[in-house]
């Protein structure tokens, strides 16, 4: 097995253990948050990820690798800094700003080690590889697409009302003090 054949299978290792991960996670942040329109997309992309696992398990078949024992640190750590700030809000507009905000981190992640990916297999000749792994990119890019909708129109705009309303009235009129 050569050296770029390592390394394109070391990638695929750390993919794996990333979509496992986030695969672990959503499913519990989808029945925190109170937006349905939220909610379900987390169902859907978590769907949509058991479908990636395979194509990984696909891919890695492709270049003779198999999943094994790696953990995707990075992944790990966007995770556990989700959990922390969701775990420190009440269910509500913010608790939902918060979980966008943290599974837009996890697909920025997924975007770039996709494209990665992607750009490793074309330039390796290997394009059904490449085909293969563009599907998800192309189903990350899109969820990202979703969560940011969601976000502008719905979830970040009730999240900022909720704030303003329970400031305390001189917070929000600026404090006037002697200089």
């Amino acid at each position: 097995m050569d050296d770029l054949n390592k390394l394109m299978i070391e990638q695929l290792r750390d993919a794996y253990s990333a979509e496992k991960q986030a695969l672990r996670v959503m499913p519990r942040m989808a029945k925190k948050v109170s937006s349905p329109a939220l909610k379900e997309a987390l169902q859907l992309h978590a769907e949509q990820t058991e479908t990636q696992v395979e194509r990984l398990d696909q891919a890695l078949e492709m270049l003779g690798g198999k999943a094994g024992r790696k953990v995707c640190e990075g992944m790990r750590g966007i995770l556990e800094e989700a959990q922390q700030e969701i775990e420190e809000q009440e269910k509500g507009p913010v608790l939902d700003m918060l979980v966008v905000a943290g599974i837009q981190r996890v697909e920025h992640y997924e975007i770039a080690a996709y494209g990665t990916m992607v750009a490793l297999a074309k330039a390796a000749g290997q394009t059904k590889l490449a085909d293969l792994l563009a599907e998800t990119l192309a189903e990350e890019k899109q969820t990202d697409e979703t969560l940011s909708r969601l976000a502008e129109s719905e979830v970040n705009p009730a999240a900022i009302e909720g704030m303003q309303q329970t400031e305390p009235a001189n917070d929000r009129k600026g404090k006037r003090g002697a200089a």
